[in-house]
């Protein structure tokens, strides 16, 4: 595996892999690597493309600095992770490397208010940032393909929100939420559950089960409430729990009007936050 601190060095190999005809397939991280992502790693190479993977905490999409400050660090054990799964390339730049002062870096493009509900309402700024931080990185790297995960559904949106309106030449790859085997998703922030709390936490996974069992028989409101209640019951806060189409991210109000439907969750297990989806309906 080939390590990049800096951006020329980084667009210098993968200039030369081009050169050969590889295909690059490229997984945008903050490290603090899981098995979620590593399975990022393992589609791109499905795809017989040469594997780029990103580790970098991106201040500018934390509202929160607590937040940016207790994320996980922890570079050496990711990058052994990453060379035991056989990626190709790490890309692992400083702040100065990602936003020169010199370069404008914003990303100015009408959201359609898909930045405006659930996260949004909760955490403003982050998805400027963002896709400030995803549209740097494209530029840099230039892959054919983008792979990111489901289990930030609206994040994903957002991105290919982006990659239509600028019309940027890469293909969105969404892989699928990987679980523990008690269903609770995979995320860098599991790691700071106390023990009690991770086993609690599994109540969210369950309580969009229900749903998805159930949806179809009751009313939405129905769904959600019954959710909602479950995880206060398990001494988690919830945020929101949100039916929505998959495609602009509304609420649902007819389930029979829309193609594609999913539900999405997020909540606070005491000072962690948690986030979650499950598609309901799909073509």
């Amino acid at each position: 595996m080939k390590i990049y601190k800096t951006v020329k060095h980084l667009q210098a190999h993968l200039a030369h892999l081009r050169a050969k005809g590889e295909k690059i397939a490229f997984a945008p991280t903050m490290g603090a690597l899981h098995q979620g992502h590593v399975s990022l790693i393992q589609i791109g190479r499905e795809m017989s493309a040469k594997t780029v993977c990103s580790l970098f905490v991106n201040p500018t999409q934390f509202n929160n600095m607590q937040d940016l400050l207790k994320y996980p660090r922890m570079l050496e054990k990711d990058t052994a992770l990453l060379r035991s799964y056989k990626c190709d390339v790490l890309f692992a730049p400083s702040i100065e490397e990602i936003y020169p002062p010199e370069l404008d870096t914003r990303v100015q493009i009408d959201l359609q208010g898909l930045d405006k509900v659930m996260e949004g309402v909760f955490r403003p700024g982050h998805f400027d940032g963002m896709l400030q931080v995803v549209k740097r990185l494209l530029d840099i790297v230039q892959p054919d393909f983008l792979i990111m995960g489901q289990k930030d559904f609206q994040q994903v949106s957002l991105v290919q929100l982006m990659i239509r309106s600028l019309k940027l030449p890469v293909q969105l790859v969404l892989a699928p939420t990987l679980r523990e085997s008690d269903g609770l998703a995979m995320s860098s922030r599991n790691m700071r559950l106390s023990p009690q709390m991770r086993k609690k936490s599994v109540v969210i996974y369950k309580a969009l089960s229900r749903i998805k069992d159930e949806f179809g028989k009751y009313h939405l409101e129905i769904l959600k409430n019954h959710a909602w209640k479950m995880m206060e019951d398990e001494g988690l806060r919830p945020e929101y729990v949100e039916i929505v189409d998959g495609n602009n991210l509304q609420s649902i109000v007819d389930s029979q009007k829309s193609e594609y439907i999913v539900v999405l969750a997020a909540a606070w297990a005491n000072d962690i936050r948690l986030i979650d989806n499950l598609i309901l309906k799909s073509l």
